[in-house]
Parts: structure tokens; sequence; C-alpha cells
């Protein structure tokens, strides 16, 4: 089929295809997606195609597997979401927890950056300084005012070694 014929096929079967797959899948737009995508193999194979063969039952058999396809998709994924069960109920974020990321967010960008690399990620000073590009003396001076940062951050609600005794 050559260019030409593949064009003036196109215009003659586009509509006709797409109502066809709307009425088989009672989707319209579904329908017009998976008769797009079928045209754009179809256009890749157009020298292959034989008009005596049937080249609209092609597109149209390529469209409806493509629409299964689709659909097996989407049940599988409710299925799995089904099978997940709800989660327990979760409480709200430790008051420690949000006072830390608080506290990180007062920092410079590279201070954090640094305290997150090393504490979170456990990279030494080495690879966090091949990582950011810095120094390891540089690196190491970010994290020591990190540090002293979320010392004096954190000061504040820290409770006394007596009441947590208590």
């Amino acid at each position: 089929m050559t260019d030409e014929e593949f064009a003036a096929f196109y215009a003659r079967a586009v509509r006709r295809l797409t109502g066809q797959l709307y009425v088989m899948t009672g989707d319209f737009h579904e329908a017009q997606d998976v008769v797009q995508e079928a045209f754009a193999r179809a256009w890749a194979r157009r020298h292959r195609i034989d008009q005596d063969l049937g080249p609209e039952a092609w597109v149209r058999t390529v469209a409806w597997r493509l629409a299964v396809s689709r659909w097996r998709r989407v049940v599988r994924g409710q299925r799995a979401w089904r099978r997940r069960g709800d989660p327990a109920a979760v409480g709200g974020p430790d008051a420690a927890a949000v006072d830390l990321g608080a506290a990180l967010r007062r920092m410079p960008a590279r201070q954090r950056q640094c305290a997150a690399l090393f504490y979170v990620c456990d990279l030494t000073v080495e690879q966090i300084a091949a990582e950011t590009g810095l120094s390891a003396g540089t690196v190491k001076t970010h994290l020591s005012r990190a540090r002293a940062k979320l010392a004096l951050y954190l000061d504040d609600h820290v409770p006394a070694v007596e009441e947590r005794d208590v």
C-alpha cells in the first residue's frame, strides 16, 4: 500500500472503526486511542498490508487487542489494589521528628545536605566530598556546624534529665 493509498484508507475508515470500537468497548475516548494506535502500527506496516486481505479488518483486530490489553492491565491493577488490604491506622508524626524537620529546614542548604548524607545515608566524609564536589575539610566544617545548630535548635524541645526520670 502506498502512502497515498494509506491516507485514503485512513480517511475512509477512521470514523467507522472508531464507532465500531466504541460499541465494542463502551468508551469513546478509549476507542479513539486504540484506533489511533492501531493506525500508527498499520502505517509502519503499510507496504506489507495487502488491500485485498482487508486492511480495515487488520486495524480493527489490532485496535480490539489493544483495548483488551488495556482492560486487562486495569483489572490487574484493581485486583492488586484490593489485595493490598487497608493499611492500619497510622498516627501522626512523632513530635521529635517534627522538631527535627523544622530544625533541619532552618539550616543552610549545604549543612543540611552534608548532615543528611552523613547521618541518613551513612556516607563517609570522603564519599560526601566526592558526591558534593566539596573538600573533605569543608564537609567536616559543615557537619560540625550542622551538629551545633541542631543542638541549639533542638535544645528547647529536649526535656531535662530530671523530667525524663520522673
